[in-house]
C-alpha cells in the first residue's frame, strides 16, 4: 500500500505537472493499493477552485483506500510528535499525522515534502521521496 501525500498529488494533478511524479502516481493508481486519509483529502479538496473541480476530484479520491482516524491513530500521532520534539525535530502536526497513518498501515509514503524525510531519519517510516527532483 502507498499513501500519497498532498505534496506529491499537487505535482501530479496541476496543469503544469511534474512528469516524473505524475507518471509514478498514475502507475501506482493502476498497479497498487493507493491510500488517502482525511487530512490529505481536506488539503486537496479544500484547494479546489470550482464545484466541478471539487466534484471531479472527490469522485476520484473516493475510490482510494481510506485510512480512518480512530483514537489509537491520534494517540500514536501524539506520541510520535512528542518523541520527535524530544529529539529536537520539529515537524508540523499535519505531517506527523500523515506519517503516523503510513506507519500504522505499514504503507510507503510517497511525497515531495522534506519533513517526511526528516521523520524517516528518526523512525521506521518507509518513504518514496521526490524532494530532490523538485529542487533541481
Amino acid at each position: 500500500m502507498v499513501l500519497i501525500d498532498t505534496s506529491a498529488w499537487l505535482f501530479a494533478l496541476r496543469k503544469d505537472y511534474h512528469p516524473v511524479i505524475k507518471e509514478r502516481a498514475e502507475h501506482l493508481l493502476l498497479e497498487s493499493d493507493v491510500a488517502i486519509n482525511g487530512m490529505i483529502q481536506l488539503e486537496l479538496l479544500g484547494g479546489t477552485r470550482s464545484e466541478k473541480e471539487y466534484a471531479r476530484l472527490k469522485t476520484r479520491l473516493d475510490g482510494l483506500y481510506f485510512i480512518e482516524a480512530d483514537r489509537s491513530l491520534w494517540d500514536f500521532s501524539s506520541k510520535l510528535a512528542y518523541d520527535l520534539k524530544k529529539k529536537g525535530v520539529n515537524i508540523p502536526h499535519t505531517d506527523i499525522f500523515i506519517a503516523a497513518c503510513a506507519l500504522m498501515e505499514g504503507a510507503i509514503l510517497l511525497h515531495a515534502d522534506s519533513h517526511f524525510d526528516l521523520i524517516a531519519k528518526q523512525v521506521d517510516l518507509k518513504v518514496e521521496s521526490f524532494v530532490s527532483i523538485i529542487n533541481e
